[in-house]
């Protein structure tokens, strides 16, 4: 993230394409759709593509989101548009995009791969399943489970880490056997 974010600058395509795809969550296919239309106070709205548009997910328009979209380049009807203006299909975004990375040094990229990093923040954040399923727009507990049961487990393990100490020494100890020493008979 960091190479990216120094080799594209606010008021770069290939920064907002970043910031749109990590503080979203949208797929690539939905994000190439994404745009101003979707947006009231704040909240973008929209009906995903996976699963027949039978999905909304909300979207509240972070303020490191907003201050991107301030400063674009932003297109008419989709916030991620080509060096022309023009929107990408989702194909060509992703091939846009993974060139974008390795421009930046970043190799073996995809958009895709931005949608995990947000999750997985989002999880290590605190994100419930359910608060996963509605940001991400995933159906059932399967996809965030397993963003939730990593980051828990850490969080219950940092949490619980200090269970280890005995400082009040609140067992009993083994009792501490004699020793006796070897008498040159016994050898």
């Amino acid at each position: 993230m960091e190479a990216y974010y120094r080799r594209w600058p606010l008021g770069t395509h290939e920064r907002v394409w970043l910031d749109v795809l990590l503080y979203s969550g949208l797929r690539r296919g939905d994000v190439v759709r994404y745009g101003r239309q979707h947006v009231r106070n704040g909240i973008g709205k929209m009906r995903l593509e996976k699963g027949g548009d039978q999905v909304e997910v909300t979207l509240p328009i972070l303020p490191v989101l907003a201050d991107t979209l301030a400063v674009g380049p932003c297109g008419d009807l989709t916030f991620i548009v080509g060096k022309q203006g023009k929107r990408f299909t989702k194909e060509s975004f992703g091939n846009a995009f993974k060139d974008a990375c390795k421009a930046a040094g970043i190799r073996d990229k995809s958009a895709h791969g931005v949608r995990k990093i947000a999750a997985t923040t989002a999880a290590n954040n605190g994100a419930t399943v359910s608060q996963l399923k509605a940001l991400f727009g995933w159906q059932s507990d399967s996809m965030p489970a397993l963003y939730t049961a990593a980051a828990d487990r850490e969080r219950l393990a940092r949490e619980s880490a200090h269970r280890l100490e005995n400082a009040q020494r609140t067992s009993i100890p083994a009792p501490k056997r004699k020793v006796r020493a070897l008498r040159p008979k016994d050898k």
